[in-house]
């Protein structure tokens, strides 16, 4: 027995390495203690105080934990110390003097028994799941496996190679920033456009970023890129994934990368490439980042993946959690020695567990108060409400950010479905909560390509989806509206390719979510053939105008307005290269597209009728008004035969703008002109007779922009009928009185 036994007194159990002793002499020559002072179990995670820093770890059956301190990343352990102090099952220690920059990491000591889920190996470093920092990456190796790989009896066995060269460490950090005078943006739901990007793939490319902060916090936050978006008028940037993450091995040997970030390693700390200086240099430049973006009135939001993290099923290394306490942090199955899998990474993180679930609301109320981002995206939602097997709305989670003061005043944002029994939940989320709307997705897509049967269902989106979301008394902003996201074809793809081509991830074709609805118009990929290219715009500009227009919250994927294509790759997860960085040299077809996505966002932010904040009712209002009118291209409102047939392609929206009947945060009635947006699907071009113009108060139709950009410029329509060409899309706007002859 080592000295560390005698000084806890912690048996050594059957399968149980004996720990190993601290190093005296480093320690001394460091100047600390050759025992770590009590400290407390609170906050957890390594805290700098200004004079030292405490040390705190959750394993509820642990038998002892060792605090394993590095000089740098490239040499063995400086010194070890045994946290002797345990409150409840919480273990800590104080050591004075250290500072800000310290790597550490944790040996946690206790049965190695797959077989009941116990997967304790003190051999492993493993990350503190609080840690705020990553000091180093981890580094592929067969020692980062709690077993011996290769060995007959797979995970049953036990690896006694020392993973302390190879492990993932954590850096203590000094919290300090001049956030001056930062505040929040606070974008109303109604007013909000979302824009999802990746941090890397947004600058990367553009040649007028410096090109030492491409691809980085820095570099998203540099002119060129905020420029871009002011421009854009989005209001929102929507980070895919930047918590730390686990670069996967089988990419690793394949020469690819884990781009997307859908991996979590750390809860708390930002990944450390995506900043120009290592360790806790990722920490200030993401807050710089957020500043800048606050400074312009974007509000920053980021893809949360807590519902699993990247050690993998039960063959998976041991990096954190698995080597902390398997049983507690992950969800098991009735066979203990494998783990539940809701998410398709092989684990699940079981917030059933209270101090799990304290974890991620502790990274949660982090990310808010001390990084200052305003909300969160979900990943795969529906996991995180299974307490124990089946998904429960009324679960810990949920209660616990509705009642916290801070978590429940920013947006939140729910990818409601994950791949376990009843996981599909699109419309069923409590009311303080937004949802990607899949089926606003599917519905859009396949209309714009010709499915026929959809005009009912397509209707029903552009004006909200109240059949998901009324019933609860919910309101249209529930509704993240999206046509494109990071999983899938980009807008361009969207009609470019009928089928998907990932060969270039090494999976024969066979990844990739299917069906896409897109559509070619007869050429698969890449055409100079203008007649073609002019049917793919024109269903790029009708998709994203539909999205622009329909009630909800509209999201739109980042590098859709420039026109990028991934090749028609629908999984680029992990293909970190061109096929996912923006490419900013644009054609003249896509810069006239820019400017189109350009004046339709501003479009959209002019005019309060198309973001709502109440349902439309298509009843009257007390004044005998009818908010809106599903309109035939005969010139009268839709009739319920209508919908069901399958010889009508097109139909229009009349929107009224007096029947608002909101205020301002000021008290200011808001009031909008009439507006009539007609959608023609058809691949010929459509006529339709236009409102009675004394019925409706009308005396004459203008065009605004963006449409006017393909019909004659300010064109006046005072007579009965308007084409719209094929695949279009056209707004008419009401006017009272004629324009000024003169």
């Amino acid at each position: 027995m080592s000295d560390l036994s005698t000084d806890t007194g912690a048996p050594t159990l059957s399968g149980d390495p004996e720990p190993s002793g601290p190093s005296t002499r480093l320690a001394s020559t460091l100047g600390l203690p050759r025992t770590p002072l009590p400290g407390h179990p609170y906050p957890m995670g390594a805290t700098w105080d200004g004079i030292g820093v405490n040390f705190s770890l959750y394993s509820e059956t642990a038998t002892a934990v060792e605090l394993v301190l590095f000089d740098d990343p490239e040499h063995p352990p400086a010194a070890t110390f045994a946290l002797t102090e345990k409150t409840g099952p919480i273990w800590h220690g104080y050591l004075p003097s250290l500072r800000p920059g310290q790597l550490y990491g944790y040996r946690v000591h206790g049965p190695y028994v797959p077989q009941q889920g116990f997967r304790y190996n003190p051999q492993k470093v493993v990350l503190d799941p609080y840690a705020k920092s990553i000091g180093r990456p981890l580094k592929w190796d067969e020692s980062l496996f709690g077993y011996i790989v290769g060995d007959p009896e797979g995970d049953l066995s036990l690896s006694m190679s020392d993973s302390a060269l190879f492990a993932p460490l954590g850096e203590v950090i000094n919290p300090a920033f001049p956030w001056g005078d930062d505040r929040a943006p606070c974008v109303p739901w109604p007013d909000t456009v979302l824009y999802e990007t990746h941090v890397k793939g947004l600058s990367k490319l553009h040649p007028d970023v410096p090109e030492a902060i491409r691809g980085t916090y820095l570099g998203a936050c540099s002119p060129p890129i905020i420029d871009h978006l002011k421009k854009l008028g989005v209001t929102s940037v929507q980070f895919l994934p930047v918590h730390s993450i686990v670069q996967d091995q089988r990419l690793h040997e394949m020469g690819l990368r884990n781009y997307w970030g859908y991996n979590t390693l750390g809860f708390l700390a930002p990944e450390p490439s995506y900043a120009t200086h290592e360790g806790a240099g990722s920490v200030q430049e993401f807050k710089t980042m957020v500043r800048t973006f606050h400074s312009h009135g974007l509000e920053v939001i980021l893809d949360v993946v807590y519902n699993h993290t990247g050690e993998g099923n039960h063959l998976g290394p041991t990096l954190s959690m698995r080597g902390i306490d398997n049983r507690s942090y992950y969800k098991t199955a009735a066979d203990a020695r494998y783990l539940t899998d809701y998410t398709g990474t092989g684990n699940t993180v079981d917030m059933g567990n209270g101090h799990v679930l304290q974890l991620v609301m502790d990274s949660l109320r982090y990310w808010v108060t001390e990084m200052r981002v305003d909300g969160f995206r979900f990943d795969l939602a529906a996991t995180l409400a299974r307490e124990f097997t089946d998904v429960n709305l009324l679960s810990a989670f949920f209660k616990t950010i509705q009642q916290d003061p801070i978590l429940s005043q920013v947006k939140l944002i729910a990818e409601p479905w994950d791949l376990g029994p009843g996981g599909y939940l699109v419309g069923g989320f409590p009311w303080q909560w937004t949802e990607w709307n899949g089926d606003y997705r599917d519905t859009v897509r396949r209309f714009w390509r010709g499915d026929r049967g959809l005009k009912g269902t397509f209707a029903t989106r552009v004006a909200g989806s109240s059949d998901l979301y009324n019933n609860s008394g919910r309101r249209p902003t529930a509704s993240i509206n999206f046509v494109t996201a990071h999983d899938g074809f980009t807008l361009h793809d969207m009609s470019s390719y009928e089928h998907k081509h990932n060969h270039a991830n090494g999976e024969d074709n066979r990844d990739g979510h299917e069906p896409n609805f897109s559509v070619n118009f007869g050429v698969e990929g890449p055409t100079r053939d203008s007649k073609i290219l002019d049917k793919r715009y024109a269903m790029k500009r009708s998709m994203i105008a539909t999205l622009m227009l329909s009630q909800g919250v509209p999201m739109m994927l980042g590098g859709d307005e420039l026109s990028r294509t991934k090749q028609g790759n629908n999984n680029t997860y992990a293909q970190d290269n061109e096929l996912t960085w923006y490419s900013w040299n644009l054609t003249a077809r896509q810069a006239d597209f820019l400017a189109y996505v350009q004046d339709l966002v501003h479009f959209r932010a002019a005019h309060p009728t198309f973001r709502r904040y109440t349902f439309l009712s298509g009843e009257p209002d007390d004044d005998g008004i009818v908010d809106a009118t599903w309109w035939h291209p005969d010139g009268t409102p839709m009739e319920n035969p209508d919908w069901t047939d399958a010889e009508l392609p097109s139909f229009g929206l009349l929107l009224r703008g007096e029947t608002l009947h909101r205020r301002t945060p000021q008290g200011e009635e808001m009031e909008d002109t009439t507006f009539l947006v007609l959608f023609n699907r058809s691949h010929d071009t459509c006529s339709y007779d236009l409102p009675d113009f004394d019925e409706h108060g009308i005396e004459h139709w203008t065009i605004p922009a963006p449409f006017n950009r393909y019909a004659a410029s300010g064109a006046v329509y005072n007579d009965e009928r308007v084409d719209v060409p094929a695949l279009s899309l056209l707004v008419l706007e009401a006017s009272l009185t004629y324009p000024d002859a003169t």
